[in-house]
């Protein structure tokens, strides 16, 4: 079973889906360890609710990137991890961190990428009037938000959306496409060629990881 450590920052409900997967017996994993950047999130207090060890490695207890970055791998190498999950985790981590975990280190961000890489995805849709919109699960690389994609799934704009809506319309697809994401990988189905990924297996699960989500 591989063992799956979760970088956070805010409530964790990614980190909460993939606590429900994990239940649910839908990957061979299990998350053995929470790391937040941020003292009083939300992710610690679920962590704890079930089980998992937790801790805070606070940002602004370091005065520089590479200090953080230091404490964070010590704390990800502590939990001896197979597979690392930045899930909401709002912290750039810096080239040796990110080489350290190649590989075994992946993001979900909420944006089809390569469009809307960074901060607020969703405002910045709207205001180009995209028409489809989704989230991206990656693998992390030292470029922020160019790793190789491992799954997207994508929604229609409405009419009616504001930031917020929009928002929590993605938030429900991220919560599908990253346990199986997870999935893959605790099942060593995703091969990395290059600046793409392939995943083994059937023709369902190909088509579950590109854009076709329509809700």
């Amino acid at each position: 079973m591989k063992r799956i450590t979760v970088l956070v920052s805010g409530r964790g409900s990614n980190l909460g889906a993939l606590l429900a997967a994990e239940r649910a017996g839908a990957f061979d994993g299990s998350v053995t360890h929470v790391i937040s950047s941020r003292p009083g999130a939300g992710a610690l207090d679920l962590a704890r609710e079930h089980g998992v060890s937790a801790e805070v490695v606070d940002h602004r207890a370091f005065a520089t990137r590479e200090a953080f970055d230091s404490a964070i791998v010590a704390a990800i190498d502590r939990s001896e991890p197979d597979l690392v999950v930045l899930a909401g985790f709002m912290r750039v981590l810096g080239r040796e961190a990110v080489l350290r975990y190649a590989g075994r280190l992946i993001n979900i961000h909420p944006s089809l990428l390569p469009a809307y890489p960074g901060l607020h995805t969703h405002r910045r849709a709207l205001a180009d009037g995209a028409a489809m919109h989704g989230c991206t699960v990656h693998f992390v690389t030292p470029e922020v938000d160019v790793g190789p994609i491992i799954a997207q799934t994508a929604l229609a704009v409405r009419d009616d959306d504001d930031e917020a809506s929009l928002a929590a319309r993605v938030l429900e697809l991220e919560h599908r496409i990253l346990p199986a994401a997870v999935g893959w990988f605790c099942a060593g189905r995703l091969v990395i060629e290059g600046s793409r990924v392939h995943v083994l297996g059937d023709a369902a699960s190909h088509a579950a990881r590109t854009p076709g989500a329509m809700r």
